[in-house]
């Protein structure tokens, strides 16, 4: 176990972290090895009964922890994968990759070593939602449904975010300040939201993103790829989402091969952490 991994597992066990805890008490960690590196998945099976898989994409500079608030209800109905994308989380960066559209082929090789020849049900939020959109329109054949989150790639994010980056003279109280605020200047619509577990969660998630580009989200990557589509695809977006305002009802005319759109009330970006009654009253509907 490499240094960075004993800390992050240090933080959570010293924390008591019980909303971590119980998800991952629950939880299976497979690990698959390839010519580029490894990835890791973390896996929900409750019951003994057999279940459709169905697989989580998170966020960037995120792991599947962006999902630690939904896997153990998803999981009532289905086989919940929930991936570290290539260069987040435990799983490896491959070489050359740079941005979510050096992924996409990457994707498209974890999803057939793990599933074969079936295609599967793939909900992903914001950077996950815009690398699965691009698989859906590049490899069809992997996806029997996609459920977009919050996704970026429509050319409808113009405002800039007022984000704080983290300086190496920082002590902790202040690099803590600055996960606080670009919280909620990013994923969360309300201060409330915010406790000592969510930060721990973003700064470990955070320090381990080596995927830092993000040259496409701000671009039309992922309208100009639903022409392609070939399954059905549905939207889910929080009211408050920051890299929306005042263009959000603009998306179904945007991604106008959406089957469904979707907005979740007093949500922020992070719409399914937040509102996670809400999402799931709207995701079991549509899955």
């Amino acid at each position: 176990m490499n240094r960075m991994m004993y800390l992050i597992k240090s933080w959570f066990r010293a924390s008591h972290h019980s909303m971590l805890e119980d998800a991952l008490q629950h939880a299976q960690r497979v690990e698959q090895a390839h010519e580029w590196g490894r990835v890791v998945w973390h896996v929900w099976r409750q019951g003994t009964a057999s279940k459709p898989p169905l697989v989580l994409l998170h966020g960037g500079s995120g792991s599947w922890t962006h999902w630690v608030r939904n896997v153990q209800h998803l999981a009532l109905r289905y086989e919940v994968w929930a991936l570290d994308i290539p260069g987040f989380g435990d799983s490896s960066l491959p070489p050359q990759a740079r941005d979510a559209d050096d992924l996409v082929t990457t994707l498209g090789e974890i999803l057939c070593t793990t599933f074969g020849d079936q295609a599967v049900p793939v909900m992903g939020f914001s950077f996950g939602g815009m690398l699965a959109g691009l698989l859906a329109a590049t490899q069809p054949q992997c996806i029997s449904k996609l459920i977009l989150v919050g996704a970026p790639g429509l050319g409808l994010t113009h405002k800039p975010l007022n984000m704080r980056g983290l300086l190496p003279e920082m002590n902790k109280s202040q690099r803590r300040a600055v996960y606080r605020h670009n919280l909620r200047a990013l994923m969360l619509a309300h201060d409330a939201s915010i406790n000592d577990e969510v930060l721990d969660l973003q700064q470990a998630n955070v320090m381990r993103d080596r995927l830092r580009r993000r040259r496409i989200s701000s671009t039309n990557v992922l309208a100009k790829a639903q022409s392609a589509w070939q399954c059905p695809v549905h939207g889910v977006w929080g009211e408050g989402d920051v890299l929306y305002q005042g263009t959000l009802q603009q998306i179904p005319d945007v991604l106008h091969r959406l089957d469904s759109f979707n907005v979740v009330p007093d949500a922020g970006h992070w719409v399914m952490f937040e509102r996670s009654e809400a999402f799931h009253a709207v995701i079991d509907a549509l899955l």
